[in-house]
Order: C-alpha cells, then structure tokens, then sequence
C-alpha cells in the first residue's frame, strides 16, 4: 500500500483477499489493523512465517489460538482469536545458535565483549554459556 488512506480501503474490503503485511511481532503498523479486523472470523486463516518472541500479540496469536476462548490485546482491543493460525518453520532470517557461534568464530579478531540483546531468556543463558565455554566474554 503506497499510503494509509489506501490500507484504510484494504481493511475495508470485503470478499476473499490475501494481505501480506510486515508482521513483526505483531506490536505496531498496518498488520495490528488487519488482525483486529480478521481475527475473529473463524473463515480467516492467519500465517506466521517469522519468529514471535514471548509477550509479543504475534506470540499471544500463536500460544492462544488452540484454546477454548483465546483472546490477544490489539491496541488495547481484546480480540477473541477465531481465525485459524498456521507457523510455517524455516523461513526466519534469524540465525540459530550454530549460525550465530559460527558468526563469531569467523570474526577475524575476537570481540572484546559480546552483548545479547535479542534473545529470549534460557536461549540467551544457553548462547551465553556456549560463548563463555569459547573464551569469550559475554555480557
């Protein structure tokens, strides 16, 4: 969409569409609106293909969808969760930790310091002892 007047048009439509949107983890942008105007038709499905990070809507979707009156806060909206959800694996561009050791071991000159910032709590501590394990110093 060039512009937010034509999303608005998009959110509006009506009759079988497919909405590609930048879903992030479902926090901000176009996608919040999409959802809060699909999610609670049980004819919709909704397809994650990136990773959704705990405490996130898009890992609310996920976790609640199954549940007997699943619901997620979109813009402070509570959403009952009808619409059928699907994760497709394998398409994040996020390394994994062998990716990611790897990365580091590649790096010419070691890092004085390596600070973890985007990873959730026990695959941080986990990532964290592996590096500490290869001498580096992780913070």
């Amino acid at each position: 969409m060039e512009n937010h007047h034509n999303h608005l048009k998009l959110c509006d439509a009506s009759g079988p569409a497919i909405i590609l949107a930048g879903s992030g983890m479902c926090t901000g942008g176009r996608i919040v609106d999409h959802l809060a105007k699909g999610i609670e038709d049980s004819t919709n499905d909704i397809l994650f293909v990136g990773y959704q990070a705990a405490g996130t809507p898009g890992r609310a979707i996920q976790d609640y969808a199954d549940k007997p009156g699943g619901y997620v806060y979109l813009d402070d909206d509570r959403k009952t969760i009808n619409a059928k959800v699907h994760t497709l694996t394998g398409y994040s561009a996020h390394a994994d930790q062998k990716g990611l050791v790897d990365w580091i071991a590649s790096i010419p000159e070691k890092p004085g310091a390596i600070k973890l910032v985007h990873v959730e709590g026990s695959a941080r501590s986990t990532l964290k002892d592996v590096l500490e394990k290869r001498g580096h110093t992780v913070q």
